[in-house]
């Protein structure tokens, strides 16, 4: 058997620091002190309720003039869907089912609510039978 001597002891593995204490201003400086390096950052916030805190940003965003919005189908396009429905003796449920759209898109396109899509336009066309000068008026250019 070797040598043992009882009085010393091997530590296999020493614990680390635990977060909170690695954080702690005692620890950063004595980490300083033996020349380690330290990187510390301070979250924007943190720990704190700010998310809906105004800043610069929206202050320039409330000044900015320009309006930005989807153009609408207008009331005349509206009104030529709806006349070409009513003609046909259909109602806008009738209209939906038979260009396989939802009522409320019809809806939509005739009181004015609607952002254009041709493909729609094109069925609507197809099935009230619109031509020549209505045409121009339900897809503009």
């Amino acid at each position: 058997m070797a040598e043992s001597d009882w009085d010393t002891v091997t530590v296999l593995r020493k614990k680390g620091p635990t977060a909170a204490q690695a954080k702690s201003k005692q620890a950063i400086l004595a980490a300083q002190r033996r020349g380690e390096d330290v990187e510390t950052s301070k979250k924007w916030a943190a720990g704190q309720n700010k998310q809906h805190s105004i800043t610069k940003n929206t202050a320039k965003l409330d000044r900015e003039t320009e309006e930005l919005h989807h153009d609408r189908v207008t009331l005349e396009v509206g009104k030529v869907i709806q006349q070409g429905r009513q003609s046909k003796g259909l109602t806008q449920k009738d209209l939906a089912t038979k260009i396989n759209e939802k009522p409320q898109v019809i809806a939509d396109y005739e009181s004015g609510r609607a952002i254009p899509n041709n493909q729609v336009l094109g069925k609507i066309e197809r099935a009230i039978d619109v031509r020549s000068r209505s045409a121009c008026v339900l897809r503009p250019q």
